[in-house]
């Protein structure tokens, strides 16, 4: 909602300026589609020659993460503690062959089914199922475990940046792709150098307009939802954080209260559950599960 607003008060602030100051739009709009054609056609270009076919269907995507923002809600946060309190709990008060039908299994498990919206992130449900694998073949040096978790979140934070990185890099070469237009247009202007004042003066404002283009576009729209995309891929990495919170205190010792108690204070604050929150929704669970 805020970027819809964002970008209405983007086009009618500039160009309402430019009008109240007595600018002429006719002039921007009878340059404008050459001159988006010039530098739009040349950024899309090298957007296609600067990245993976698996990176620009992913920045497709990320268009919708820009206008709808984290994926997961303040409840996701909830579901996803009492999804690893009952796994921890099940591995401590059950061990690890009661666990092994669940971590195997996960889209027939009867703990992991109660969480629908987790069990669509193919991330976190292998992210879950890996490292508890792990600690059911013995591997139980917290540090080690940790370590690999880290290794896994930083490769997938790092491939989750990737769009992002790459509408930054567009932005970065608007306002250059900008003056290539408006040199065109100087080129075109010279060629008609016989014309008179108010031919050419026109001809040049048509050429600046390339310029004006580049930086606009980088600066007002390209660049704000690269940084935008950037932000909401940060908030949704701190999801998967809380899964090794929760699973390196497990390994600590920690009963499952407290490890998910620990994952709490981890979630971000807009988010977070209050303690009486988690209580409630943790007791909330059937016995059965």
């Amino acid at each position: 909602m805020f970027q819809i607003i964002g970008i209405v008060l983007l086009f009618g602030l500039v160009f309402g300026s430019f009008l109240i100051s007595g600018g002429n739009m006719a002039v921007i709009l009878e340059a404008a589609p050459h001159e988006l054609m010039a530098i739009g056609g040349a950024g899309v270009a090298a957007f296609l020659i600067s990245n993976s076919m698996t990176v620009i269907k992913a920045t497709g995507g990320g268009f919708k993460k820009v206008f709808a923002g984290p994926k997961w809600k303040p409840s996701d946060y909830r579901d996803l503690l009492s999804l690893l309190f009952l796994l921890t709990k099940t591995m401590k008060s059950k061990g690890v062959i009661a666990l092994e039908s669940h971590i195997e299994k996960p889209t027939e498990s009867t703990i992991f089914s109660r969480f629908p919206r987790i069990m669509h992130d193919h991330f976190a449900v292998d992210f879950i199922c890996d490292t508890l694998r792990m600690m059911t073949m013995n591997l139980e040096d917290p540090h080690q475990v940790e370590d690999a978790m880290e290794n896994q979140l930083e490769k997938h934070h790092h491939e989750a940046l990737a769009p992002a990185g790459a509408l930054q890099n567009m932005a970065d070469a608007l306002p250059a792709l900008g003056i290539v237009a408006a040199v065109l247009g100087v080129i075109k202007t010279m060629g008609s150098i016989t014309e008179p004042p108010a031919v050419l003066g026109a001809m040049i404002g048509g050429a600046l307009v390339g310029t004006f283009l580049g930086v606009f576009l980088a600066y007002g729209l390209v660049g704000p939802m690269a940084s935008r995309l950037k932000a909401v891929v940060d908030e949704e990495g701190a999801f998967y954080k809380i899964i090794q919170s929760v699973l390196v205190a497990h390994l600590h010792g920690n009963a499952a209260q407290i490890s998910v108690e620990i994952g709490r204070g981890n979630v971000p604050s807009e988010a977070q559950p209050s303690f009486l929150e988690l209580e409630e929704a943790l007791g909330a669970i059937p016995a059965e599960a």
